[in-house]
């Protein structure tokens, strides 16, 4: 029937993303998409319109996810432990996969020359340090919470690049982020 997609789209998406996340935005192909999804190419144009689009709908849904992990990481009624909690599911995040496959936000920021897919990742680290903000509100902070927040965001930028580095990725970022915790808060 005409107009109906043969193919799981929420699967498909998800396949996509892990093709956008071993190969990075710029190296992915249209090929590359349609081996990982299994969807031949010009259903894929069909339905998305291209390898960008496929990238936007795919890295929403990974930013949904992502977020919904962060806010819950981000409950409790101790800054400490929740901030030590967020650090925590952003490690994991980096480190998944073996190897790790490392943080697709800041790899995609750092090579995506799109506006629409910098605008993506902006928006993703716009929404993330609002929930910062929101867990850090009333907190002992030696920073305004606002400040504190985009601090805290720009430090999990920093876990991703430390992560490529260093053989015990683990230790060394979990080290990391409780000495930072140690100092924003009072």
């Amino acid at each position: 029937m005409a107009g109906v997609r043969q193919f799981d789209e929420e699967t498909a998406l998800r396949q996509a993303l892990e093709v956008f996340w071993d190969h990075g935005f710029q190296r992915t192909t249209m090929l590359d998409l349609a081996a990982g999804t299994g969807v031949q190419r010009g259903s894929l144009y069909h339905a998305y319109g291209g390898k960008e689009q496929i990238f936007l709908k795919a890295f929403d849904q990974f930013a949904a996810s992502f977020l919904d992990g962060a806010e819950a990481a981000l409950k409790g009624r101790d800054s400490r432990i929740r901030l030590l909690r967020f650090f925590d599911y952003c490690i994991e995040s980096i480190i998944s996969g073996s190897p790790s496959r490392g943080c697709l936000s800041t790899r995609t920021a750092v090579e995506a020359g799109a506006e629409p897919v910098r605008r993506a990742v902006r928006k993703l680290l716009d929404d993330l340090e609002e929930l910062v903000f929101q867990a850090l509100d009333g907190a002992d902070l030696v920073l305004k919470p606002r400040e504190a927040a985009r601090l805290v965001v720009a430090t999990t930028r920093g876990l991703a690049v430390l992560e490529r580095v260093y053989d015990d990725p683990r230790r060394r970022l979990g080290d990391t982020t409780r000495s930072f915790v140690r100092t924003l808060l009072r």
